[in-house]
């Protein structure tokens, strides 16, 4: 497989005038994205977790071999703190499974204020099971420890390797698969990533993972229209790393958005 290259969303507005014609009307904006690339991260689902239905609909409006990404309710994450998972965890696989064979791995985003608590994460973990893939991208600095390492290794989670600004440790492969998350590079317009940052990137991710392994990345640095620039230039850069890249939007087809087209 292709390493999955997407963005994390793609409802929004000011992408208007950039990356979205400027006269294409919101309800084609996920046929306009689902057109140039072949994955996409659900970041809205983490503030709302959308019903059943909704993911069906999506699964339909959706191209055959398009991958779904979703981040985890923050009821799990944030609100439960990871504690009793086993109800929150049902309730998102039974409505996230709607997306049927589009459905890529689960996000599980821990809050920055959570330290670590490897039982709880096992514990979280477990409740998920084999019924899917599950990242789990840590914000405090306590979880870079063995312990941790163990408990996504032993379940097969990924670790989401993540840059905010710089890439964000621990930097570990704990699993068969990688997820990665780009938040905010350094370049002009921020927050978009300049090209060596993304170079750098690629050179790191073909040292952890081979052209055999299955790899998800998204941008999750949408202001200005960074997100799908970026995601077009990364895909170069893997390329030049010797990965293969999935389809992404040509340098035409993701302009940054025009300051006077922003939100």
């Amino acid at each position: 497989m292709p390493v999955l290259i997407g963005t994390s969303g793609w409802h929004y507005a000011h992408w208007r005038g950039g990356f979205y014609p400027r006269g294409l009307a919101p309800s084609g904006w996920l046929a306009h994205y689902a057109g140039l690339f072949d994955t996409v991260e659900l970041n809205n689902a983490f503030y709302r977790l959308p019903e059943r239905q909704r993911f069906a609909a999506w699964a339909e409006a959706l191209p055959e071999g398009f991958v779904v990404a979703v981040k985890a309710s923050r009821y799990l994450t944030h609100v439960k703190r990871l504690a009793e998972p086993a109800e929150p965890v049902h309730r998102l696989l039974e409505r996230a499974e709607g997306l049927g064979a589009k459905l890529g791995p689960v996000l599980l985003q821990l809050p920055p204020t959570l330290r670590a608590d490897p039982e709880a994460l096992d514990r979280a973990l477990a409740a998920f099971g084999r019924r899917v893939r599950v990242a789990v991208e840590v914000r405090h600095p306590s979880w870079e420890s063995d312990a941790t390492r163990a408990v996504l290794e032993r379940h097969r989670a990924a670790l989401c390797l993540a840059d905010a600004g710089g890439p964000r440790p621990p930097r570990w492969r704990t699993a068969d698969w990688g997820y990665v998350r780009f938040h905010r590079g350094r370049a002009r317009p921020e927050p978009c990533y300049g090209r060596q940052a993304l170079a750098s990137w690629a050179g790191r991710l073909a040292e952890l993972f081979g052209p055999d392994d299955d790899l998800y990345c998204y941008f999750n640095n949408d202001p200005a229209g960074c997100a799908p620039r970026d995601a077009h230039r990364f895909a170069r850069a893997l390329s030049g790393a010797g990965l293969v890249p999935s389809r992404v939007p040509s340098a035409r087809q993701a302009p940054l958005t025009p300051p006077d087209h922003r939100a």
